[in-house]
């Protein structure tokens, strides 16, 4: 399969399976996202990467989806129609749980870093 076609496949199944699982699926206080989806080239394996931010572990939410793969496969099935139906399996990618620790980081820096002194009038900072 061309890679371009593969690419649209694995868009689509992202867009679906990301849909299913926020509309069918309760997380309390805990963001779910599809965060990436690789179909093999025979369609018959696909890695679901899900981002977990929240209350809940991400290896509680990642072994809910696995215990649930045949209801998401079956539904969407239903709406992406191809020769075979990958077989999903879920894992954890811990980049969302790294964006919002390097925006704390930086927030935290920001707020306790010593504000240099303003420079005298009629000068200018060599470095800018």
């Amino acid at each position: 399969m061309p890679a371009r076609r593969l690419d649209k496949v694995n868009e689509l199944m992202k867009r679906e399976i990301g849909s299913f699982v926020q509309k069918e699926y309760e997380w309390p206080g805990t963001i779910v996202s599809i965060l990436d989806v690789e179909i093999t080239e025979d369609l018959k394996e696909g890695k679901v990467w899900v981002g977990v931010v929240g209350r809940m572990a991400a290896a509680q939410v990642v072994e809910k989806l696995n215990r649930n793969r045949g209801n998401i496969q079956k539904a969407v099935s239903r709406r992406v129609v191809l020769r075979n139906t990958p077989r999903l399996s879920f894992r954890h990618d811990n980049s969302a749980q790294r964006g919002v620790d390097l925006v704390n980081l930086l927030d935290d820096i920001e707020q306790n870093l010593p504000k240099a002194p303003p420079l005298p009038e009629g000068e200018f900072d060599p470095e800018i």
